[in-house]
């Protein structure tokens, strides 16, 4: 129960940052969907930095009595306070004598974010560090998300009720007690399994860079859109993103036909196909989590910015409720018995379905919290088995570092939907395409998962 609370902290100031950024930005601010979608880059940036470098210094060092004490209690005492900042960025713009206010949310949200990911990677790597593979790591992760997912509840319920303002300020507390405190209740060991040579102890750029072939289309197109940002320049093409579409599906089939290896201290490839698997996944969520606002705006054009906020807050409600209680009470029973990777498999491919479904039947919320439900049966998954499956095929001693590598199967797909799919979506009178999105990666992403082969 207490290994599970540092990630709830961080989950919860996650929960508070999708229920309200997106909202707070276009009803308070005035953004514009595609100025929306540029401060949420702030937050994939943020990971590709925060995660990997932490991961590798948090592998090898001991202060504050820990290798990934320290981290959770500074990434959590900048989360809190970076949510103080949030309903106040015109203050906080203001009181530097600035005029935009899009410059000061995307540095908030970007501080936001690298706390976030600071504390994110320790939270989840201590659940490696102190539970032995197999049943028991499964069932640390499955209730690490029980008990974040709990809290997750908790925060769309506030947020329903008595909307995200409330929720922003109750989280900002919540985010600075349960990273704080819980830590010093955790015994860390203070040697890790050595699995790999020590002749072999470098683990430069070009090592990361090969770990995460399957993701260089990502990486590829997040540096051009980024540069394009930075520099104000215009494209009335689309050969940039086709050529990064070719190029990751070209790696990604690559990576699927590949022979997993065995007796290694790294299953190189079948952590590679874990990364493809997965950032499929997230190009579906992240659209939903960034542009469901516009799909709403769309579909039930007679609601007004609080009722917007308040259907934004009941629909991740209903998502995170499912999300609360499946892992450990359904997840992991039926995962014992026929594997996680199949269960992880048959759960994205349910929430592709359900994509569909939203599709079809959105425009009323009946049946828009309905169909969330059931995407909490996939949701629930993508934020507790991965963890599982892909700890099994890495050093042990290296989890911090892979740890990294793993969320740039998320960062990196975020990135893309915050300047690739944000610009389309804005483009296109039809939100329906927000939807229609994330039904098609997750699709993919399902098929993906029935090429990785089963752990330990």
């Amino acid at each position: 129960m207490i290994l599970s609370l540092p990630a709830t902290a961080m989950g919860f100031a996650l929960s508070v940052q999708i229920s309200a950024l997106s909202w707070i930005l276009t009803t308070q601010y005035g953004l514009d969907i595609h100025e929306v979608g540029l401060v949420w880059a702030a937050g994939p940036i943020a990971g590709i930095l925060g995660q990997v470098i932490v991961g590798i210094i948090s592998d090898n060092v001991w202060f504050w009595n820990g290798r990934r004490r320290p981290f959770i209690l500074i990434g959590g005492v900048l989360a809190g306070m970076m949510l103080l900042a949030l309903p106040n960025i015109d203050i906080v713009s203001s009181s530097l004598g600035l005029s935009g206010l899009l410059g000061v949310a995307i540095a908030v949200a970007l501080t936001l974010d690298l706390s976030i990911n600071v504390s994110f990677n320790p939270t989840r790597s201590i659940i490696a560090d102190v539970t032995p593979e197999g049943e028991e790591r499964t069932k640390g992760y499955t209730w690490m998300q029980t008990v974040s997912g709990s809290f997750g509840v908790l925060a769309y319920a506030i947020g329903a009720v008595w909307g995200n303002y409330v929720l922003i300020y109750f989280g900002a507390a919540l985010v600075l007690v349960l990273s704080i405190i819980p830590p010093f209740f955790i015994t860390e060991p203070k040697s890790l399994t050595l699995d790999h040579n020590p002749k072999f102890e470098s683990f430069g750029l070009a090592a990361i860079l090969m770990n995460i072939k399957p993701l260089w289309g990502f990486l590829i197109y997040d540096i051009y859109a980024m540069g394009l940002q930075i520099s104000g320049i215009k494209t009335e093409h689309y050969w940039a993103e086709i050529i990064a579409a070719i190029v990751t599906l070209g790696l990604i089939i690559q990576t699927v036909l590949a022979k997993e290896q065995e007796g290694q201290p790294t299953n190189q490839t079948g952590f590679a196909k874990v990364l493809a698997a997965h950032s499929f996944s997230w190009v579906g969520v992240q659209t939903m989590f960034v542009f469901i606002f516009a799909f709403l705006q769309d579909k039930m054009p007679g609601i007004d910015d609080d009722q917007l906020g308040k259907i934004i807050a009941m629909s991740f409600l209903v998502l995170s409720a499912i999300a609360a209680f499946f892992p450990a009470l359904v997840l992991e029973p039926i995962a014992k018995r026929i594997g996680r990777v199949k269960v992880h498999t048959y759960c994205i491919a349910s929430m592709a379905v359900s994509y569909f479904l939203v599709v079809l039947f959105g425009e009323s919320k009946v049946a828009l919290y309905v169909i969330m439900a059931l995407l909490g049966i996939g949701w629930s998954s993508i934020i507790s088995l991965p963890f599982a499956i892909m700890s099994e095929k890495v050093e042990q001693s290296r989890m911090g570092l892979y740890m990294g590598l793993f969320n740039l199967s998320v960062v990196l797909p975020q990135l893309l939907v915050s300047l690739g799919v944000g610009l389309f979506v804005s483009k296109i009178a039809d939100k329906s395409l927000v939807f229609q999105i994330s039904a098609i990666s997750l699709a993919l992403s399902a098929i993906v998962w029935t090429q990785v082969k089963e752990g330990k």
